[in-house]
């Protein structure tokens, strides 16, 4: 934690210092997870260039080093990523800790089964509990071993139930090439499923992902293609006869060590545009105005509520006169509900965010801990199954708690800023899940240049 954390005991912060000049976000996380993926299923040595770690991209990176044989050595602001050949088995049963991290469980849980050995898969907080159905229905019909128990998954390439047998089972075994999912639950179980399939696919096998449902979260598939396809490998988007989405991925396919720069990210970067949107005096640096990320849309939303968003010399800032009420649909950017729910705070009439369910089964009941903490600053906010209702009023301060979600502290902390009294939050360091440094940004006040 940095030296701007003063205002605060050991386990409750005084939020009373606000960003001002420039702040440069860090890189994408999202995409920061799958070029290591890309990366580490690539022979040879690869360079992530831009990359900063946290809890969650930690939890890949040890998970990489287990079932890939993965080495990472930072380079200047980088990593560099080396495969030179998969780790010497423990007992037969490999082991990854998946921290809270969603991202590393959903996209490694693939990349688990490509070699056969029998893996178990922990973690902490509610990330067991989230839905792992679509997996285990995918890869028990493909003949593989999938096993939920308290505390952990275990995973292996074949139905075996009994020991471990000697040696891998080989991947030619599972079928893969005919896949059915939803495309509303999570994009991840796709993004999981299209980062290993080329692997499998290296045995001329082809596989076809077809979405019974319409996809939400689009854009997270979008980047998942994309990071592939500079590392070497294509995937192919068609449409169902019903009109949902369809993915061939094509046999023979090889992911090659490449030298890929991260994005800056849109996500950790929209509570600091909110943040200009309410009156601190923040410009944000290093976004890429043409990027794939699809929380980009936060800039649609601050234009729909009456701010001005203006690009200058590689910077973004944002001004408001007044805000009004918008109607805000969650649906392909669910990580967008906390910063727009602290926006619509201050939004004249009654504001909408819908679509919003999935976020019950995020590292909190998000809807509910963001219901539950703006009461508590004198919020009017009305809670739905899938949605909230904010009316935007003046705001006082008060205790809030974080409910041990990055992303609610930190909204939280952009809603402080425009509250009448002293806001105290407890649980704040769960910033660092995603954004380490992100009140050391918050807090500091930098040199405008």
């Amino acid at each position: 934690m940095s030296d701007a954390d003063t205002n605060h005991t050991k386990n409750v912060k005084i939020i009373d210092r606000f960003p001002k000049g420039v702040i440069t976000p860090p890189p994408s996380k999202s995409l920061s997870h799958r070029a290591l993926i890309c990366a580490a299923l690539a022979d040879g040595e690869s360079l992530i260039e831009n990359f900063e770690g946290s809890e969650d991209l930690d939890a890949t990176l040890k998970g990489l080093e287990v079932l890939r044989g993965a080495q990472f050595l930072p380079k200047n602001d980088g990593v560099r990523v080396t495969v030179a050949g998969l780790p010497v088995e423990h007992d037969g049963v490999r082991v990854v800790d998946c921290g809270e991290s969603g991202s590393t469980l959903r996209f490694l849980l693939p990349v688990a089964l490509l070699d056969g050995f029998r893996t178990v898969f922990r973690g902490s907080g509610r990330l067991l509990q989230r839905p792992l159905d679509i997996y285990e229905k995918i890869f028990t019909g493909a003949g593989a071993l999938f096993v939920r128990e308290p505390g952990q998954v275990i995973i292996q390439g074949s139905r075996t139930q009994g020991p471990q047998t000697q040696g891998p089972w080989p991947r030619e075994s599972l079928d893969l090439r005919k896949i059915l999912l939803p495309g509303d639950v999570s994009s991840q179980f796709i993004s999981g499923l299209l980062l290993a399939l080329p692997v499998f696919g290296q045995f001329g096998q082809d596989s076809e992902v077809r979405l019974s449902t319409p996809l939400e979260s689009r854009g997270y598939v979008d980047l998942t293609i994309d990071v592939m396809r500079r590392f070497g490998v294509k995937v192919e988007e068609a449409e169902t006869e019903t009109g949902n989405s369809l993915y061939f991925v094509r046999g023979g396919q090889r992911y090659h060590p490449t030298r890929y720069g991260v994005e800056a990210d849109y996500s950790q970067a929209a509570f600091f545009l909110v943040a200009a949107a309410l009156s601190s005096d923040v410009t944000v640096a290093s976004l890429n105005p043409e990027s794939l990320q699809g929380d980009k849309a936060i800039l649609t939303a601050l234009k729909e509520a009456g701010a001005e968003v203006l690009w200058r010399d590689g910077k973004t800032s944002v001004s408001s006169a007044r805000l009004s009420a918008i109607t805000f649909d969650a649906r392909d950017t669910p990580d967008l509900v906390p910063p727009v729910a602290a926006l619509c705070c201050f939004c004249e009439g009654t504001s909408h965010i819908v679509g919003a369910g999935r976020l019950r089964l995020k590292e909190s009941d998000r809807l509910s801990a963001l219901a539950a903490e703006l009461k508590k600053l004198g919020a009017q906010v009305t809670e739905a199954e899938d949605s909230l209702s904010i009316t935007g009023t003046r705001l006082k301060g008060g205790k809030v708690d974080a409910w041990g979600d990055h992303r609610i502290a930190m909204a939280l902390a952009v809603t402080a800023i425009r509250c009448n009294g002293q806001v105290c939050l407890s649980g704040w360091r769960s910033v660092k899940k995603s954004y380490p440094n992100f009140w050391r940004d918050f807090e500091q006040v930098a040199k405008i240049s």
